[in-house]
């Protein structure tokens, strides 16, 4: 009896070591030629246990000097003999003419355990949801709020591809932010000018927000940023939002690939996209109360219009940075916010004036 009870001791934690091995190797699908790219995701309390999100993307990218010309082209940019611009361009511009993986079957490890995400789409995306534990976040979770988890890899390839998963609780509040004009400059109304911004120059830095977002955030509130730019921009842009010091956050951004009707809406028609992008996050969160924050140069206003009369109990403030100017923008901010209280919006020019506008 005690020698059987001993051996199973020895043999039960053999197996699963074993067991444990052979999930990594037949996990670990990621090519030495290829690369994995993790999206900030959202984790919500359903019961006793977490549904965590995780989003990434699998893809290969080769050195294409002539496809990158032919790039820079379509989209309109002209050559530049600036070193440090060609530099810019050359790394903003890879992921666009990345080799999209599909059909890829990627693992992640969070903690000890190894979670299957399926398979990637003709995109290279992979999306899957994971249960946790109450027990596991806790001990899991670090001082902001988030869990941490990496891709698993072959044996013997020591890249890491890591990622995070915010944690939402079922009440508070969350501030929905636009990217481009709001926080970051970017002329979205002058297309020359856009592109430039976008794949030639260093990201500059809306002055003064950074600290209004921080505030912010050390009240306990949770932030998303809503782009309605292509998922291929998103790791200079969380390089950026880290060098800026804006709080960390999930993200959300648009789908773009050349061989399908998205290839032709690069930046176009946001409205289109964000609108059902937030109700879908106000759906989720039912409880949570969420701030829109945007700026005039195209449609925030309008989209957050047509949301706050939609959810009037949770949209409980609209921000508008004014990058416009217009002779008519009474008349703009009238039609656009219809029959939304006139203190749950206010347009502002200097980020000062809203520091105090989350509470």
């Amino acid at each position: 009896m005690m020698a059987g009870a001993f051996s199973r001791r020895k043999i039960w934690p053999l197996a699963a070591s074993i067991w444990m091995l052979l999930s990594l190797a037949v996990a670990a699908q990621i090519s030495k030629d290829e690369a994995v790219v993790f999206f900030p995701t959202i984790a919500q309390r359903v019961g006793d246990v977490w549904e965590a999100e995780v989003h990434g993307w699998i893809f290969e990218v080769e050195p294409r000097k002539a496809l990158l010309a032919v790039f820079r082209k379509s989209v309109g940019l002209d050559e530049s003999s600036d070193v440090q611009t060609r530099a810019i361009f050359a790394e903003r511009a890879r992921l666009f003419l990345a080799d999209n993986e599909r059909d890829k079957k990627v693992s992640v490890k969070i903690g000890v355990t190894v979670h299957p995400l399926g398979t990637s789409s003709a995109n290279g995306h992979f999306a899957a949801t994971i249960k946790l534990g109450a027990d596991d976040v806790k001990r899991l979770v670090d001082s902001v709020g988030r869990i941490h988890f990496r891709a698993v890899t072959a044996t013997g390839d020591r890249r890491e591809f890591s990622g995070t998963i915010h944690l939402m609780e079922e009440t508070g509040i969350t501030v929905i932010s636009d990217i481009d004009d709001t926080i970051k400059m970017s002329h979205v109304l002058d297309k020359k000018e856009l592109l430039a911004n976008t794949f030639h120059r260093p990201f500059k830095t809306v002055p003064g927000m950074p600290e209004v977002y921080r505030a912010w955030s050390g009240q306990g509130v949770c932030v998303h940023y809503l782009s309605a730019s292509p998922w291929q921009l998103y790791p200079s842009l969380a390089e950026w939002i880290e060098t800026a010091r804006f709080p960390a956050g999930s993200f959300q951004m648009k789908d773009f690939r050349w061989k399908d009707r998205t290839a032709v809406n690069l930046f176009e028609s946001p409205e289109e996209y964000k609108t059902p992008a937030i109700e879908r996050l106000l759906l989720r969160f039912p409880k949570r109360r969420f701030v829109l924050v945007g700026d005039s140069g195209e449609k925030d206003p309008e989209v957050y219009g047509v949301v706050a009369r939609k959810f009037p109990e949770q949209i409980i403030r609209i921000l508008i940075r004014d990058v416009t100017s217009e002779e008519s923008t009474a008349a703009r901010y009238a039609t656009a916010f219809r029959d939304v209280s006139a203190d749950k919006w206010r347009i502002f020019k200097e980020p000062a004036e809203i520091k105090d506008s989350v509470k």
